[in-house]
C-alpha cells in the first residue's frame, strides 16, 4: 500500500514542482528519492544504476540520442541565426496577410519543425516575428501560443512520415522500421491536427472579437521583438528554404528511389548507401541535418563570418533540452522498477482491448505520468512493445500508432515543451494552457483514436 502511495505522491511531486517553476532536473531527481524510499529500491541502486544508467536511465537516453539532438539545435541555431528562418516567415505572412496570423504561426512552425529545426528553437525564431503579427492583427496571445504548439508540437512530430523528430526516431530506432512506417496512417492522423486545430483556434478567434479580446502587451514582448533578425539583409525566401527542402531530400532519397523502382540494396555504387540509410534511424538523419547546417555557410555568404559562433550556440542549445527529456526519463526509469509499475503493465496487457487501442493507452499513460512524449515513448518501447509485436501487431503500424499516442497525453501542465513556451512568451497555465490543452491533448487524442480505425480497416 505504501509503495503504490509513493509511487502515486511521486508523480504528483513532479507535476507539482513543474508547475512551481521548479527546475526539471532537481524535480525528477527529487520525485526519483520519493519513490525510491516508499517502494523500498535502495538509494544507491537507484541514484548510481536505474536513474542515470539502467537500459531506460537518463544517460543512456542521452548517449543514444546525443548527435541528434546536437545536429538539431546546429541547423535551427544556423537557419535563425542567418535570418532564413525569419524571411521564410516573412515571406509566409506577405502571401497570406495579417489577418491570417493563426495559420501563418502554424504553418512557419510546422514548415520548420518538418525541416528539422527542433521545437525550442522554432518557438525562440517564431515569437518575436509574432508579437509584430499579434500587434496588427490584434489577435489575443493566448491563441498564437495555442497556434505555436499545434504547428510546432503534433502533427510534424508524431504524424508526418520522415519527419526527423525525436518521436519518429525513437520508434524507428527500437523497432526496426524506418522514418515513413505507417505512412498512411500517421498522414489520416495529421490532416485530422491540422483541420480540427485550425477550426478550433479560428473559432476562438472570432469568439474572442466578439469579446472584444484582443491582443495584450506584456513584459516580454518589447525584448522579444527587438530579437527578430534584420530581414532586409537577410537571404531571399527561396534560398532560405532550400537547407529545409536539402534535409528532408536526403532523409526521403533513399526511401523514395526504393518505392519508385530506380534501385535497391543491390545496385551498384548507391545499394550500400540505401542499406545504410534504412538501417540507421538516428544516424542518417543526423546526416541529413548535417547537409542542412553546411548548405547555410554555402548558401548565406553574410552568414558566413559567424557561422562557428552560430554553430558553437547550436551546441550550447542542445544540451537543456536534452537534459531535460533524460531526467524525465531517469524518473520513469526509477518508476519501471516498482512492483506498482510492472501490475501496471500486466493490467494494460490484460485489457480487453484491441491490441492497437491498448498500445494507445499504454503509451499515452506512460507519457503522462513522465510528463513527456520522446520519455514517454522510450519507456514503452523498452518495457511494452516486444509483447505487442508477440501478439501479432505490425512493426509498422506499432510504430506510427505508438508514435501518435506519446503526443497526446504527454502535455499536460507538467510537461516540459508546455512550460518552457509559456516561460517564454511571458504567459501563465491560467491564461493560456486551455488552448494548448485543446491542440496538444484532445485533439492529437482524437487523431490517434481515427488513425486506429483506419489502420484496423487496412
Amino acid at each position: 500500500m505504501l509503495a503504490n502511495l509513493g509511487l502515486l505522491a511521486g508523480l504528483v511531486l513532479l507535476i507539482v514542482m513543474a508547475l512551481r517553476g521548479v527546475n526539471i532536473l532537481i524535480a525528477a531527481l527529487v520525485s526519483s528519492l520519493l519513490v525510491t524510499v516508499t517502494n523500498g529500491l535502495g538509494i544507491s541502486p537507484a541514484l548510481l544504476e536505474h536513474f542515470p544508467f539502467g537500459p531506460l536511465g537518463a544517460f543512456s537516453f542521452a548517449g543514444k540520442f546525443f548527435v541528434l539532438f546536437l545536429t538539431g539545435a546546429v541547423f535551427g541555431k544556423m537557419m535563425a541565426s542567418s535570418g532564413a528562418a525569419g524571411s521564410i516567415a516573412s515571406a509566409i505572412t506577405r502571401g497570406l496577410g495579417a489577418k491570417h496570423t493563426i495559420l501563418i504561426t502554424m504553418l512557419v512552425c510546422a514548415l520548420l519543425t518538418y525541416g528539422g529545426v527542433v521545437v525550442f528553437v522554432v518557438i525562440f525564431t517564431m515569437y518575436p516575428l509574432g508579437v509584430a503579427l499579434m500587434r496588427e492583427a490584434n489577435l489575443p496571445k493566448r491563441l498564437f501560443c495555442g497556434a505555436t504548439a499545434l504547428g510546432a508540437g503534433t502533427f510534424t512530430m508524431t504524424a508526418l512520415p520522415g519527419t526527423p523528430s525525436i518521436h519518429n526516431v525513437i520508434a524507428a530506432s527500437a523497432l526496426g522500421t524506418d522514418l515513413f512506417a505507417g505512412a498512411l496512417i500517421g498522414l489520416t492522423a495529421a490532416v485530422v491536427m491540422f483541420v480540427v486545430g485550425m477550426v478550433y483556434l479560428e473559432r476562438q478567434w472570432t469568439r474572442a472579437r466578439a469579446a472584444g479580446e484582443g491582443y495584450s502587451v506584456n513584459a516580454q514582448d518589447e525584448y522579444m521583438e527587438s530579437m527578430a533578425p534584420a530581414l532586409q539583409h537577410g537571404p531571399k525566401w527561396q534560398l532560405s528554404i532550400l537547407p529545409l527542402v536539402l534535409v528532408l531530400g536526403t532523409i526521403i532519397l533513399p526511401r523514395l528511389l526504393v518505392a519508385l523502382g530506380l534501385a535497391d540494396n543491390q545496385t551498384a555504387m548507391i545499394g550500400e548507401l540505401i542499406s545504410f540509410a534504412n538501417a540507421e534511424p538516428i544516424i542518417w538523419p543526423s546526416i541529413a541535418l548535417v547537409i542542412g547546417a553546411a548548405s547555410c555557410v554555402v548558401l548565406f555568404a553574410d552568414f558566413r563570418k559567424k557561422a562557428m559562433e552560430s554553430m558553437g550556440a547550436g551546441a550550447n542549445d542542445a544540451i537543456m533540452p536534452l537534459l531535460n527529456t533524460a531526467a524525465v526519463i531517469g524518473f520513469g526509469s526509477v518508476v519501471t522498477q516498482t512492483e506498482g509499475f510492472s501490475a501496471f503493465a500486466q493490467w494494460v496487457l490484460n485489457l480487453p482491448l484491441p491490441p492497437l487501442l491498448s498500445v494507445f493507452a499504454s503509451v499515452s499513460v506512460v507519457s503522462a505520468i513522465v510528463g513527456s512524449g520522446s520519455g514517454g515513448l522510450q519507456i514503452f518501447m523498452q518495457t511494452f512493445a516486444e509483447n505487442y509485436l508477440s501478439m501479432g501487431v505490425d512493426p509498422e503500424e506499432l510504430h506510427r500508432i505508438a508514435t501518435l499516442g506519446s503526443g497526446g497525453i504527454d502535455s499536460l501542465p507538467h510537461c516540459g515543451a508546455v512550460i518552457a513556451m509559456l516561460t517564454i512568451m511571458g504567459l501563465k497555465h491560467k491564461e493560456a494552457y486551455k488552448d494548448i490543452f485543446v491542440v496538444t491533448v484532445a485533439i492529437p487524442v482524437l487523431a490517434t483514436l481515427v488513425a486506429i480505425g483506419m489502420a484496423s480497416l487496412i
